[in-house]
């Protein structure tokens, strides 16, 4: 395990300000901050960075325009460019972004616009490739590239649906570019974390979510592909239990160093 990384981080992926607090009070070390997490997370607003960052925890930002592919044209690389300044002015320590080709490979322009608006904004800011590298046609190779793209950190399930599923890979990648802190996401249980630090993973991962109950006491109509009955037309919360639940996972996991490494940033 790497200096930078010897004490394992916690990150929780969040939507709210609240769920940074809770995350927080529950022993994350840090937070990705998202809206739309049921898309697998946008960018978020720059009033919920600021209130969020005001909640505690250092806060790295999802930097995504759309769902959908990782395939960008200019205008939305540009967007997203611009995302990157507005959520580092507004406090978080760094972003979470991606880009690939049609092809499968890494979009090294677009890469580097995004590494290089932090590094103009924030010297000192984070830069993390966000899963989009599952997709990549060679995740491995995508990872070992990231040093020379100025990207200190890659946030992967090893290329399958679950991180756990994909420890051969995360493997690899660890051993592919020994300066990147490799956070392993996807799936992630607190039962699957000793098996996930074992396989060369750096920190982890998790939504630790569950469905808020609606608060609606009229009638409800869909509105929008999502809502398809009033139980389900709902949005995500950080659940502390689940949280607290990784937390104790971490800190008992084998070869854990107590106390040991840099604080998050």
């Amino acid at each position: 395990m790497s200096a930078m990384s010897a004490r394992p981080g916690l990150e929780i992926a969040v939507t709210s300000p609240a769920g940074a607090r809770t995350a927080r009070e529950h022993g994350a070390d840090r937070v990705e901050l998202c809206t739309g997490l049921e898309l697998g997370g946008l960018t978020p607003s720059t009033a919920t960075v600021e209130a969020s960052v005001a909640s505690g925890p250092p806060v790295h930002v999802l930097v995504r325009c759309r769902p959908g592919d990782f395939v960008y044209d200019d205008e939305e690389v540009a967007l997203m460019a611009a995302e990157v300044r507005a959520a580092l002015r507004a406090g978080a320590r760094g972003v979470v972004v991606g880009a690939l080709t049609p092809d499968g490979a890494l979009d090294t322009r677009a890469l580097a616009a995004f590494a290089g608006a932090a590094r103009d904004t924030d010297p000192a800011a984070q830069v993390t490739l966000h899963r989009a590298v599952d997709q990549a046609s060679d995740p491995v190779a995508a990872v070992a590239a990231l040093p020379g793209l100025g990207i200190t950190r890659v946030l992967t399930s090893g290329g399958a649906p679950t991180a756990i599923g994909g420890s051969a890979v995360l493997t690899a990648m660890a051993a592919a570019a020994p300066g990147v802190d490799v956070a392993a996401g996807g799936g992630v249980r607190s039962g699957d974390i000793a098996g996930l630090l074992a396989a060369g993973a750096t920190s982890v991962h998790l939504s630790a979510k569950s469905r808020a109950t609606p608060r609606r006491a009229a009638g409800w109509v869909p509105l929008g592909a999502g809502g398809t009955s009033a139980a389900d037309d709902t949005h995500f919360v950080t659940d502390g239990a689940v949280v607290a639940a990784a937390r104790s996972a971490l800190d008992a996991a084998p070869g854990r160093r107590n106390g040991a490494g840099n604080a998050p940033r």
